[in-house]
């Protein structure tokens, strides 16, 4: 039986994420919050409604990967170079979900899939990553010379980066079906008289208000007609299922970074 450990689960995403692999048959190893916080010693069970579990939060993060198969983190940047490197040591298996990590913290994550199996994606709803692949596809078809790259999302006005991780994940899939890197092509912001739009780049257009989960639309323009590649999430539980599929995937897988399209076989 695969056991899973979950990082920062007493937020709104951790006991999700509790949710989610007890729903799935899973064993949970334990789950950590911060050192000082209220729910350190909480039941794991008890925190999200259920019977208890006989398994306490802790705030230590090196006896997690000390006792699980898998752990999870949807926590935060500034944590993933200390999580990444906990599994490069350990060899657990590591699912990162979170977003808008710096270089430096893409490199200490890199670091780690070359001595543990590490599944990251933006998004770990299965809608989301098959519209990834056609929009791979399609930008393939619909090339730049007629056809332009817009690339829409909103979330609740909580969030805290922008363009979202997954809108940015969309934006790389379309960029790579046309063969280009994304940051040579990308348009983050438009404001004032900014001329022409430039042909072959790819835009982003961002949007916070209310509690929206997540939408993200891939708009090709041409003269005349248009295009729209479209997914809305109405429940965040579909983050948290498609996370735990991921981390029963990667237990015993071999040393990698993987993605979401290889833990659904989309090729």
């Amino acid at each position: 039986m695969t056991t899973i450990g979950i990082l920062g689960c007493a937020g709104r995403m951790g006991r999700s994420l509790i949710n989610a692999a007890l729903n799935a048959g899973a064993t949970l190893a334990g789950g950590t919050e911060r050192p000082g916080s209220e729910f350190v010693g909480a039941d794991l069970g008890t925190l999200v409604g259920r019977a208890p579990l006989g398994v306490a939060v802790t705030d230590s993060a090196e006896d997690l990967f000390a006792r699980a198969d898998v752990i999870i983190d949807f926590t935060a940047p500034v944590a993933a170079p200390l999580h990444a490197g906990l599994a490069g040591r350990t060899g657990r298996a590591l699912v990162i979900g979170t977003t808008g990590l710096s270089a430096e913290q893409q490199a200490a994550v890199v670091a780690a899939a070359t001595a543990a199996p590490v599944v990251q994606a933006a998004n770990f709803s299965l809608g989301v990553n098959l519209l990834a692949a056609l929009t791979r596809k399609v930008a393939t078809i619909l090339g730049p010379e007629e056809w332009d790259i817009e690339i829409v999302e909103m979330h609740h006005r909580h969030k805290v980066d922008a363009p979202s991780g997954t809108a940015l994940a969309l934006g790389r899939e379309a960029a790579a079906g046309r063969g280009v890197a994304l940051d040579a092509v990308s348009d983050r912001v438009r404001d004032g008289h900014t001329g022409a739009r430039v042909k072959g780049h790819i835009g982003f257009a961002t949007l916070r208000g209310g509690d929206v989960v997540g939408e993200h639309s891939v708009v090709f323009a041409a003269d005349g007609e248009r295009v729209e590649l479209t997914h809305k999430a109405t429940d965040r539980g579909i983050f948290s299922r498609g996370a735990v599929h991921a981390a029963l995937w990667a237990a015993g897988k071999p040393a990698g970074l993987y993605d979401m399209a290889d833990v659904l076989d989309l090729g």
